[in-house]
């Protein structure tokens, strides 16, 4: 049995996000999922939030739990009966909590990995890095925020941009079941983000040539929210036939 709806505060999301050579992603994602197209390029990149007050709706806040976390996405879009929808892939998640690592995927969506995370902030800059702790993927960020998105080649401005993610608050998560996702929906009444220059940036993931060869794989922008209070509502689980994915 899962949580209907889980509460908390967005106490900082940066979102580092890559120009993604489209016929190179869609062979990392599953079926039904296929790139989003922006300008013609593929979207992706990776979130690095960090949560406060993180609890059940009707648990009060002082009982929620603060905890640092990652997620590499792909923005996608799929068939429904009800038309074309658009969202997140997730193909993995990591988390310096405990508690998200056993809940996850159990009591609420979103199976999660534990990984060692470090943050240095101030007032306006962020470095994030974290490594699991299988082993399995590295990152490290540093952004300082501006007054204007610079240099994207996605989005022409920080409106544009803030509209794309926005419209992508629904998310579908990897599970141990090949055939089934798990989906999250978040909801804000309170949706704000700001535009941050790039001066450092490493993942293992998008460089990695074996998945995204020279050129494939290109920083574009980042984008940073902080104290946004949110809401996640749990999703039916999408699930694909098993000659779908063969």
């Amino acid at each position: 049995m899962q949580l209907p709806e889980v509460k908390g505060t967005v106490e900082r999301r940066l979102l580092v996000n890559y120009r993604v050579d489209p016929e190179t992603i869609a062979r990392v994602l599953p079926r039904p999922f296929r790139p989003q197209l922006v300008g013609g390029a593929a979207v992706a990149g990776i979130c690095l939030i960090r949560l406060g007050e993180l609890r059940p709706q009707g648990v009060p806040r002082w009982a929620g739990l603060r905890s640092e976390n990652a997620a590499h996405r792909v923005a996608v879009e799929w068939d429904s009966p009800k038309g074309t929808q658009v969202g997140v892939y997730i193909p993995r998640r990591h988390s310096d909590s405990r508690v998200n690592v056993a809940m996850g995927g159990r009591l609420y969506p979103g199976e999660h990995h534990r990984a060692r995370f470090h943050v240095a902030e101030t007032s306006n800059t962020l470095h994030v890095g974290f490594a699991a702790a299988d082993g399995s993927a590295e990152v490290e960020v540093a952004v300082r925020l501006t007054d204007g998105l610079e240099n994207s080649a996605l989005f022409a401005d920080i409106e544009a941009a803030s509209a794309f993610f926005e419209r992508g608050s629904v998310g579908y998560s990897s599970t141990r079941d090949h055939h089934r996702f798990e989906g999250l929906k978040l909801e804000t009444s309170a949706w704000k983000v700001e535009p941050a220059a790039v001066t450092q940036a490493h993942s293992s993931f998008f460089e990695d040539p074996a998945i995204f060869p020279t050129g494939t794989a290109e920083l574009d922008c980042a984008l940073v929210m902080r104290e946004v209070p949110v809401a996640w509502k749990s999703l039916a689980g999408l699930r694909v036939r098993a000659e779908a994915i063969a």
